[in-house]
């Protein structure tokens, strides 16, 4: 999880970082809320938080649940701030899980003293983008939290959290990586705009009346807290952790009254520290949840801060937003299911497409934190084992086709674009619509020799091994991404014409690996979990075409900004791909195939 960190210097314009402002010790700056951190893109089961001042430093920690004996005193390296917490009853929930509130409050605190460790002056919060919570702790366990500050700008900080040492080698990544995170953090609005602009060319999400949908009017929870001294720092702003804390109850509330079972807090997308509270103000929390996506479920939360004559005046101010995503369990720790969210209002639909819209978001900034090494899932090839490999490759699709749970992203003249979130994994699908026959689009898509001919990610394709009629090796050779090395690729592709009243033609890909051909240090070993092309035909002339795409670390990268809605290179791909089956049709080159 990282943070942002404010650092109050000199006045400073706040062109110097977009979206954030600056203000002196004295003054308390927009958006700051005492000791505290703000985590932007997180690492799995960690927290960055960035902070504002002179010279933006970024930090990394992470909080890790367990016991502790005398003789396993963690060490501090320099630049460190270490805290231990024991987890007691009033930290906890109903169930005896530590409160995501109260890990909040000391991961804000902990973040903040490792900026000002690092700067010498006083922080305060600036803005928060995304908390994962992996993991819970319960009653009688020891919190670990490790902060440190990985990368320094010129009015912020970014601080990550984790429950472990850290490499020289991750230490050096987290640091490279700083500057990626904050890029897509100051983009985001806009991003977040052009996708809502996009999402108005359909109607896909709006709910006609029918079993299973819900309406959020009855989601709708409203809190008051009066800050009081030891709600605040020693400048008198309210500490950015108990904001964050009153926040959670209030969306743990409102979550509930949907689903009727025990929520928990699975993530924390955009807390935005907009102005100062201080001792004395009146705090209003305003909650109510804006969509549902099978397991999960998005809880606006607004809060507005009143001192004694705008109180008086019903005149507040507009402090901080944040948008919290959770996931229920029954009685038995099984899932819940959400029902669908039926839009009635304009404000409702607005907050709908909203949800939408940060989902896709959060889903392409998956690959920015969860840089890790490739795992290599490709099978050993086994010729004696070819039909067996075969036909657990194309099963492989057709299951992966079969989830449910899609959601459309995006859609544009012919094509349609859905992601599917699971637990550890997230695949996507696009839909598009082909003036060519089916058997066509069959012969020009199953044959991977063609396919740089119009995929753009695509270099090279050529047959290393004809195992049979139906089934190829191919060894792929990738564009650059991300100004890395290029990728190859060493695929199984196996085809299937449809069988008897079927008429869907599937061509399915996986990773394999061959001992004649390992990794080469001029590119980067890539895997393809699970990929094909499904083929329908729609009449005589026309078919639609679906191409899925399970995605790993290494494939990710190249479909990302296309989820996260600041790319267009997926459209740009089906739309190459309908002219060149279109034009192929056209031109005759059917009598070749």
């Amino acid at each position: 999880m990282q943070s942002l960190l404010m650092l109050p210097p000199s006045p400073r314009s706040s062109e110097d970082l977009p979206g954030l402002e600056t203000a002196p010790a004295s003054a308390s700056p927009p958006g700051a809320f005492g000791p505290g951190s703000v985590p932007d893109l997180s690492p799995p089961g960690g927290a960055l938080w960035s902070g504002a001042g002179p010279g933006e430093p970024g930090g990394l920690g992470r909080a890790l649940a367990g016991s502790l004996s005398p003789d396993m005193e963690p060490k501090v390296s320099p630049g460190e701030v270490l805290m231990s917490q024991a987890v007691q009853p009033a930290h906890a929930d109903s169930r005896g899980e530590l409160s995501a509130g109260q890990l909040l409050k000391w991961m804000d605190t902990t973040a903040c003293l490792a900026a000002e460790k690092h700067a010498g002056i006083s922080c305060v919060t600036a803005s928060m983008d995304d908390v994962l919570f992996e993991d819970t702790a319960r009653i009688g366990q020891i919190i670990t939290i490790r902060a440190k500050v990985t990368r320094a700008f010129s009015t912020s900080m970014e601080v990550l959290l984790r429950p472990v040492m850290l490499q020289t080698e991750q230490e050096h990544m987290e640091h490279s990586l700083a500057a990626e995170r904050r890029k897509v953090r100051l983009q985001h609005e806009s991003t977040l705009n052009n996708i809502m602009k996009e999402s108005s060319r359909f109607d896909g999400p709006i709910c006609n009346e029918e079993e299973g949908t819900a309406t959020t009017t009855g989601t709708s929870v409203q809190s008051i807290e009066l800050v009081l001294p030891p709600h605040a720092n020693h400048h008198g702003n309210t500490f950015g952790g108990q904001i964050m804390a009153w926040m959670e109850t209030v969306a743990t509330i409102s979550a509930s009254r949907l689903c009727h079972g025990h929520p928990f807090l699975k993530s924390v997308d955009m807390f935005k520290f907009r102005g100062p509270s201080t001792v004395g103000d009146r705090l209003v929390f305003s909650a109510i949840v804006n969509n549902t996506f099978q397991n999960s479920v998005e809880v606006g939360v607004r809060v507005e801060a009143f001192d004694c004559q705008e109180w008086a005046e019903g005149r507040g101010r507009h402090i901080n937003s944040a948008f919290l995503i959770y996931n229920a369990v029954d009685d038995q720790e099984e899932l819940i299911t959400f029902p669908r969210i039926q839009p009635i209002s304009k404000d409702d639909f607005r907050r709908y497409q909203g949800a939408i819209a940060r989902r896709r978001i959060r889903l392409g900034r998956k690959y920015v934190i969860s840089h890790k090494k490739e795992v290599t899932l490709s099978t050993q090839w086994d010729i004696s084992k070819k039909g067996s490999l075969s036909n657990s490759n194309v099963e492989a699709l057709k299951n992966l086709a079969s989830k449910s749970g899609w959601e459309i992203t995006t859609t544009l003249g012919k094509i349609k674009i859905y992601t599917l979130e699971e637990q550890e994994a997230i695949s996507v699908k696009v839909e598009k619509y082909v003036g060519s026959p089916a058997h066509m689009a069959y012969h020009l898509l199953s044959d991977f020799t063609k396919r740089p001919l119009w995929d753009p990610h695509y270099i090279s394709c050529e047959v290393i091994d004809q195992v049979s009629e139906d089934d190829q090796i191919y060894y792929i050779t990738c564009s650059v991404v991300n100004g890395d090395k290029p990728k190859d690729l060493i695929v199984l592709v196996s085809r299937r014409k449809p069988l008897n009243n079927d008429n869907m033609y599937i061509v399915a890909v996986k990773s394999v690996s061959l001992p004649s051909i390992p990794p080469s240090p001029q590119y980067i070993r890539s895997e393809v979990i699970c990929a094909g092309f499904l083929i329908q035909a729609v009449d005589s002339s026309s078919c639609t075409v679906a191409y899925l795409n399970q995605m790993s670390d290494s494939i990710l990268p190249y479909f990302a900004g296309n989820i996260g809605g600041w790319s267009k290179s997926i459209e740009e791909a089906a739309a190459s791909c309908i002219r060149f089956i279109e034009n192929a049709t056209h031109d005759g080159l059917k009598s070749v195939l």
